[in-house]
């Protein structure tokens, strides 16, 4: 006799392409560095992954697995804490109360793991002495690096384009030591005024792509559902991610989707701190609703760069406003309405096509919806 399904497939829809689930999502966002307050750029991200995990839970009945990293082992984090006269794991613990703090102001809900960067250095060890032993990295002056000549063209980045980037993120394509510009440390050995474990190549810090790599195994196991972070992280640390891990596996792909939420500028400049043109967080918070702030992240596709002005601020809490007036309609509204919003949400997270059904339907059409969207 045929058991009755319990389930129809269960699956969402990303960047185009259809991801069949089970029960469990695994996914794997990378955090915070801290060593500076949190801004509307960081906080897109988190809360796109946190829409991603609620639209999962709600819309699609699969449990959401979040593994949101610390990385507080960071050159920058070092040159931050040194310029404040303090240890590095002292001014990490701090900048991260604060960013917690902000996460919950936000309704970004905490994560179901959260490793920190430190307490898996002796992981990065591991990792690096498999790499060694497979021939997929080299040691040289006590740094071991990865072989990672292919990468640009793997990730469909050109050589320019490429080496710049490295430059950027401090992939150090000058280091004489180095077989090939593109090659990368998963072990850097010590230097002046950074922090410092031993290791069998000597002392040294694990290297940013290699401890993302051994947080993320670690945690989620060799491959994972979805690996989220900012567009601006693709190329190099992801890229790397994905090919340090696979080399070390075996298991290709590492991760069956990308989540590469869309930059945030201003005035068509991506915001950061080297350009001076930060909205904080917290100061935004100061003036303006969680739910509006959540809503002009989420009012656009995921994917989209998108310029911050203050003004959206009050569009957003105009639309946030709009669907509170049509969740206290009478009656559940029509009843498909409920149903078609789930549909969009999972198709490619479509929150602008799930607003309009939900505004002009009201009922449980618009109260499913501000609940997904964290705007109550």
């Amino acid at each position: 006799m045929t058991r009755r399904a319990v389930a129809a497939a269960a699956h969402v829809e990303l960047d185009g392409r259809r991801l069949a689930l089970l029960d469990r999502a695994r996914i794997y966002v990378c955090g915070v560095t801290p060593y500076d307050v949190t801004h509307l750029g960081h906080a897109a991200t988190f809360v796109w992954v946190d829409t991603l995990a609620r639209v999962l839970r709600r819309c699609v009945d699969v449990v959401p697995v979040v593994c949101r990293n610390v990385t507080d082992v960071d050159d920058v984090l070092d040159s931050a804490a040194m310029r404040a006269g303090t240890r590095a794991d002292d001014f990490a613990a701090f900048q991260e109360f604060l960013f917690e703090g902000d996460m919950s102001a936000l309704r970004v809900s905490a994560p179901e793991h959260q490793p920190w960067a430190h307490r898996h250095v002796g992981g990065v060890v591991r990792l690096t002495a498999a790499l060694l032993d497979s021939g997929a990295a080299y040691e040289r002056s006590g740094t071991v690096y990865f072989r990672g000549a292919e990468v640009p063209d793997r990730a469909g980045v050109d050589r320019e384009r490429a080496l710049r980037l490295a430059a950027e993120f401090n992939g150090r394509p000058e280091d004489p030591d180095k077989d090939d510009p593109f090659d990368v440390a998963l072990w850097q050995a010590a230097e002046h005024d950074h922090q410092v474990w031993p290791s069998p190549w000597g002392p040294g810090r694990p290297g940013w792509h290699a401890e993302c790599v051994a947080m993320a195994t670690s945690v989620l196991g060799v491959a994972m559902d979805v690996h989220a972070g900012g567009a601006d992280l693709a190329f190099p640390h992801h890229a790397y991610h994905a090919a340090i891990a696979e080399a070390f596996s075996g298991v290709a792909p590492h991760t069956r989707a990308w989540f590469h939420v869309g930059t945030v500028t201003v005035d068509g400049a991506k915001m950061a701190k080297s350009a001076g043109n930060l909205a904080l967080l917290g100061d935004v918070l100061a003036d303006h609703s969680a739910a509006a702030v959540r809503m002009m992240i989420l009012d656009r596709p995921w994917w989209a760069t998108w310029d911050y002005h203050p003004s959206l601020l009050g569009t957003a809490a105009d639309r946030v406003r709009m669907l509170h007036e049509a969740a206290t309609r009478p009656g559940p509204g029509e009843p498909a309405a409920a149903d078609e919003v789930r549909r969009l949400l999972a198709r490619d997270l479509d929150v602008p096509a799930a607003v309009r059904v939900a505004a002009d339907t009201g009922g449980d059409a618009a109260r499913l919806l501000i609940s997904v969207l964290g705007l109550a």
